[in-house]
C-alpha cells in the first residue's frame, strides 16, 4: 500500500506541476490577448477561448501520459495492457473496466481518478476566470 500511494502521491505532484505551469501560462496569455485593441471582439474572444480550452486539452494529455508513465514504471498493468489508454480511462472516470490493474497496485487507478477530477475542477475554474476575464476587458 505505501507503494501505490507514493507512486499515485508522486504521479499528482507531477500533474499538479504541469496543469500550475500551463494554468498560469494561459491566464496570462489571455490577459494580454484581450487587452489588444480589436476591431472585432466576439471573433477575438472566440479565439482566445479555442486558444485556452486547446492548451488545457493538451495539458490533460501530458497528465494521462504521466500516469501511463507511473503504470509502466511499477508494473501495474497486465502485459498485454494500452498503458495510454489504460490511464486516460481512469483519468476521465471512464472507467470501462476492460483493462484492471494487478492487485498489488489497486489502488492506483482510484488515484488517477482522483487526481483527473481534480485537474478538469481546476481546468474549468480556469476556462472560466478566462472568459470573465476576456469578456471585462473586451467589454462584451
Amino acid at each position: 500500500m505505501i507503494g501505490e500511494l507514493l507512486a499515485g502521491g508522486l504521479a499528482s505532484m507531477a500533474c499538479i506541476a504541469i496543469h500550475a505551469t500551463v494554468m498560469t501560462l494561459v491566464v496570462r496569455v489571455a490577459a494580454s490577448g484581450a487587452r489588444r485593441e480589436s476591431v472585432r471582439p466576439t471573433l477575438r474572444l472566440i479565439a482566445i477561448m479555442i486558444a485556452t480550452v486547446s492548451v488545457l486539452m493538451l495539458a490533460h494529455f501530458l497528465e494521462a501520459m504521466i500516469w501511463a508513465a507511473t503504470y509502466a514504471i511499477v508494473g501495474a498493468a497486465p502485459d498485454d495492457a494500452d498503458l495510454l489508454y489504460f490511464a486516460f480511462v481512469n483519468y476521465t472516470t471512464l472507467g470501462y473496466g476492460d483493462v484492471v490493474p494487478l492487485a498489488r497496485w489497486q489502488l492506483l487507478g482510484p488515484a488517477t481518478a482522483m487526481c483527473g477530477v481534480l485537474m478538469f475542477g481546476w481546468s474549468t475554474a480556469v476556462i472560466f476566470e478566462v472568459l470573465r476575464k476576456a469578456m471585462a476587458a473586451l467589454r462584451l
